[in-house]
């Protein structure tokens, strides 16, 4: 199975080991692809000189017969922000839906290979997934606040735990809501439906409970591609207020959007994981070709 390599210079190493042109020299990953050859993916060196949360180990899924992933590896730094871009069913979503394995929902997937968490195996046969799930905090693309009140919905997760102590389930709401930057918003009106709120203080709100049980990653898919440009202005504001704080891996199709939250990012193409690298190395000084087209709008 195909492997990542590590490049410090934008060259390649073909199956044999031996050295070959560089993709700006004239090779296209894209069409080799296509053709359902293996391409190896490019991992800048930075990336393992991180201390890193969670790691993708030659990671692969179907749908049934078809397969959607194909050798993922990737390491994913711990309290930064990560970025998977890429065309339009590229995979994207399906990786970060594999991290809190929401993909077992659907009977047809299977999979090889592993993730871990921490150094823990995520798809262990032992592994409890409710467990595992309250590990990471899932934040979807469109807001999906449940029917109840918006004091109700952040401490949700605390209430399924047992949870009934009303001096730390309201330090736990306002906490969540500071972090998420919604408290001076709704301080006053806790107790209304949390579906009267706009569009992005609703997708602040499902932040403020996904980090309301303390995850030790934040998956964000597409958190702002139902919002306006305001209300995606303060998401990403927000996103820069909990780097460090929190590890995030966020799946965007918008390019100026991962270069200004994220500080690595990863470029995907039909299953596979093409280039991965700092953010700002991907987007000044890509080492593949495609990296550099598909940043500057010449395919996807």
């Amino acid at each position: 199975m195909a492997q990542g390599i590590r490049l410090s210079a934008p060259h390649d190493t073909d199956r044999s080991g031996g050295v070959v042109l560089a993709p700006r020299q004239g090779t296209n990953r894209l069409h080799r692809i296509d053709r359902g050859e293996m391409v190896p993916s490019v991992i800048h060196d930075t990336v393992d000189s991180e201390d890193h949360v969670l790691e993708v180990d030659t990671f692969n899924l179907w749908y049934g017969p078809k397969q959607a992933l194909f050798d993922i590896n990737m390491k994913v730094a711990r309290s930064k922000v990560t970025a998977l871009i890429g065309p339009s069913g590229c995979g994207k979503s399906t990786l970060l839906r594999c991290v809190n394995r929401m993909n077992d929902l659907i009977d047809s997937v299977r999979i090889q290979g592993d993730m871990r968490l921490a150094g823990d195996s995520i798809y262990d046969r032992h592994v409890d997934v409710i467990e595992l799930r309250k590990r990471m905090g899932m934040v979807f693309q469109k807001p999906n606040p449940f029917p109840m009140s918006i004091f109700e919905n952040v401490v949700y997760p605390l209430r399924i735990d047992g949870i009934r102590n009303r001096t730390l389930l309201n330090d736990v709401c306002e906490h969540s809501l500071k972090s998420s930057a919604l408290w001076d918003e709704v301080k006053d009106r806790l107790h209304e439906s949390a579906l009267s709120l706009s569009g992005g203080q609703q997708q602040r709100l499902c932040i403020a409970r996904a980090i309301a049980s303390e995850p030790e990653v934040l998956l964000l898919d597409e958190p702002c591609s139902a919002l306006d440009p305001i209300a995606t202005g303060k998401i990403e504001d927000l996103i820069n207020e909990l780097r460090g704080e929190y590890s995030i891996l966020i799946v965007t199709h918008n390019m100026q959007q991962a270069s200004r939250v994220s500080d690595y990012t990863a470029l995907m193409y039909m299953g596979r994981l093409l280039e991965y690298g700092p953010t700002s190395d991907m987007f000044t000084r890509p080492q593949l070709a495609e990296t550099e087209d598909y940043i500057t709008g010449r395919f996807g």
